[in-house]
């Protein structure tokens, strides 16, 4: 029986880009695992949402390309639940007006704007809890 796994991605990629990839990382095994997985996006972790960003870190050449993109595809694919902190995004530029031209394609079919409430629902019925 699988566990049901809550990943929280709080880092600034830009300070510590390896942090957030990691937990990108283990979500996807998690779901591969046969998991549960529920995703919150807060602080500057939100900035691993934002096309343009993904893009870059996929063209770098600091991993295979394609690796980021593949692991977010299998997230938003595969998690339960995915949300984002609202307040967060609008720290980082982000808001429901300008969204569709910044997010990942798709985020409206995926994604729940949110905040301290999302935060404390997808924790509590959690088993596993993963911060990054």
């Amino acid at each position: 029986m699988g566990k049901k796994f809550f990943v929280k991605i709080v880092s600034n990629p830009d300070v510590d880009m390896r942090k957030c990839i990691v937990g990108l990382a283990c979500a996807a095994q998690a779901i591969d695992d046969g998991h549960a997985v529920s995703m919150f996006y807060a602080a500057d972790g939100v900035k691993m949402l934002k096309s343009d960003y993904v893009n870059k870190i996929d063209e770098s050449g600091m991993l295979p390309k394609g690796m980021v993109t593949g692991m977010i595809s299998k997230i938003t694919n595969g998690a339960v639940d995915i949300f984002s902190s609202t307040g967060s995004l609008a720290a980082n530029g982000v808001n429901k007006d300008n969204a569709k031209s910044v997010l990942l394609d798709g985020f409206e079919d995926w994604m729940t704007w949110s905040g301290p409430p999302g935060v404390i629902e997808l924790s509590a019925k959690s088993d596993v809890q993963l911060v990054y």
